[in-house]
């Protein structure tokens, strides 16, 4: 299992949100190993929500050569146009680093912020994530929805533009989407547990092997995975600081979020990696960077290669 780490984009309270502050964070995490930058995407939330897109690409030139994911960009609010472009550049700047992760979001407020009905996101969804596939090759699009005229270049690095992931939270529905529009599947881990995850992932690998698809060339990922490593006040950190940011029951939050010491969120990881989970991204809530250096200190260390763990090569700071 690997480890990226989201850009710190939500403001838990005094939050910095200037380039330096991206940049010592994306250095730091490189040199502890960790191979991957995503980003989320909001237009409005609950709290400040730094741009996703424009803070991957502050970060392209020190993120050395680690990928860089969306998880994920919505198609439908930005549109496929915009966002194929925005990956595009992303994808060029960095030398072919970019993996999409697409979702529609559950967010109203975001659909109501560019005009948008909310209801309409399934099929706006569809047939965006199309668009942004065909825009990325290099060709035109035409559909109910959207009609673009391509190429959008300069094109990206990587042929055939990046591999696109598709966010579902691992409804039957949702899987098949994936199935059938992406090269991964991108689940969330505060909607999922490990049991929900693992089942949703036998479904999909045997669905590929029904329809002659290769199971080793799609992909999976856990991202929004919160975290605070600390005996005595990852409790209160969950409590005052994560749930009412995104509107959750504190209870659900803890049976899902590895918050504690290091010995309990080790067990969170391993037991999503029994589930098959192929990539973590990580989001420290709270003193973010301490956090990735406790993580890399005190929990990579128990996550043995016995257990079917990989180790971050971890580098000199």
């Amino acid at each position: 299992m690997k480890f990226g780490v989201h850009l710190p984009l939500m403001d838990f309270g005094r939050q910095r949100f200037d380039v330096e502050h991206l940049v010592e964070y994306v250095e730091l995490a490189t040199a502890l190993g960790f191979d991957a930058i995503a980003v989320n995407d909001h237009m409005v939330f609950a709290v400040p929500w730094l741009d996703g897109p424009t803070a991957l690409a502050a970060v392209v030139s020190c993120s050395g050569q680690a990928q860089l994911f969306t998880t994920v960009a919505n198609p439908v609010v930005r549109g496929p146009a915009a966002l194929a472009k925005v990956l595009a550049g992303l994808d060029v700047m960095s030398g072919g680093r970019v993996v999409a992760g697409l979702g529609p979001g559950s967010s109203e407020r975001d659909y109501h912020s560019v005009g948008l009905a909310f209801d309409e996101r399934w099929p706006r969804f569809d047939e965006s994530v199309k668009a942004v596939r065909a825009l990325l090759r290099g060709e035109s699009f035409g559909g109910h929805f959207y009609e673009i005229t391509g190429p959008l270049e300069p094109l990206p690095t990587r042929p055939g533009g990046p591999p696109l992931w598709i966010g579902s939270w691992g409804s039957e529905v949702g899987l098949r989407r994936a199935l059938r529009l992406g090269d991964g599947w991108l689940a969330s881990a505060y909607n999922t547990t490990p049991e929900l995850f693992g089942a949703g992932w036998d479904r999909v690998q045997g669905s590929l092997q029904d329809t002659g698809r290769d199971p080793a060339g799609f992909d999976n990922g856990l991202a929004t995975m919160w975290f605070h490593i600390d005996d005595r006040r990852a409790s209160d950190v969950l409590e005052s600081v994560l749930a009412p940011a995104v509107h959750r029951p504190v209870e659900e939050l803890r049976g899902r979020l590895p918050f504690g010491s290091a010995e309990a969120v080790a067990e969170v990881l391993d037991a999503f990696r029994a589930a098959g989970v192929q990539r973590v991204f990580l989001w420290p809530v709270s003193d973010e960077l301490e956090q990735l250096k406790r993580f890399a200190g005190e929990v990579i260390p128990l996550l043995t290669p016995d257990a079917g763990m990989v180790h971050p090569p971890q580098r000199r700071l």
